[in-house]
């Protein structure tokens, strides 16, 4: 009998996000249980007493934390289908410094959500140097970063371009533009018509309505605490 599987998340995270889109391309059943973060649940606290946070994969009564560990260990028990690592170990050792590129540098975008003035200048110009760096370095020609299928790096990258989005409409500011990166343009209508990325991605209108009224509240309350 198959163990029971558990994630636990909100479907406004683009990091229970990636986890989720693992889960359907692996083709694995599991439940989801949607956490209220403003009163976290005895469930989330006993699996993830450090940190308290989502995503909070829960396997067989065992907990895993953190997107992309969530991620490997989702490739290491469910190996066989679609993987989301290379078996070359170089081609696997460039993945994962994408993935961690990704991991350091996406936080550039957060900050210009959370922001405004000459911190928020900063934080767009570190984003579109990132932008850069993935488009004339990572893009190499194949149809996702691993080749012909999805894998790890395409979801770090992919729910982050697909949120991109969302704090663009949130900001009033264009960060992807298709002239300045036509290989991320075509490389995310390839990803975004993935049906098990489809199925996993949330409402954009109502991601967007969410994203501007949070971005309101953050910086009001930057406001007042200054």
């Amino acid at each position: 009998m198959d163990e029971v599987v558990k994630l636990i998340g909100v479907r406004n995270s683009p990091f229970c996000c990636r986890v989720e889109c693992a889960l359907k391309l692996k083709g694995v059943k599991y439940e989801y249980v949607t956490e209220d973060l403003s009163n976290k649940s005895d469930l989330l606290l006993q699996y993830n007493p450090v940190h308290k946070k989502i995503p909070v994969l829960v396997h067989g009564g065992k907990a895993v934390v953190e997107s992309m560990i969530i991620l490997e260990y989702i490739e290491e028990t469910w190996p066989e289908v679609n993987p989301l690592l290379p078996a070359d170990l170089h081609e696997r050792s460039v993945a994962r410094f994408w993935i961690k590129f990704i991991e350091d540098k996406c936080l550039s975008i957060w900050q210009a959500f959370r922001t405004k003035g000459e911190q928020q200048a900063k934080a767009l110009a570190d984003s579109l140097e990132m932008l850069k760096t993935i488009e004339e370095h990572a893009m190499t020609g194949k149809a996702f970063f691993n080749g012909d299928n999805i894998g790890s790096t395409d979801l770090a990258f992919g729910i982050l371009v697909y949120w991109s989005g969302v704090i663009e409409e949130a900001i009033q500011v264009k960060i992807l533009d298709a002239q300045t990166f036509p290989r991320i343009t075509s490389w995310k209508q390839r990803f975004m018509e993935v049906p098990e990325i489809k199925d996993c991605l949330p409402n954009y209108d109502e991601l967007v309505s969410f994203f501007k009224l949070r971005r309101e509240m953050v910086l009001a309350a930057a406001e007042t605490s200054s």
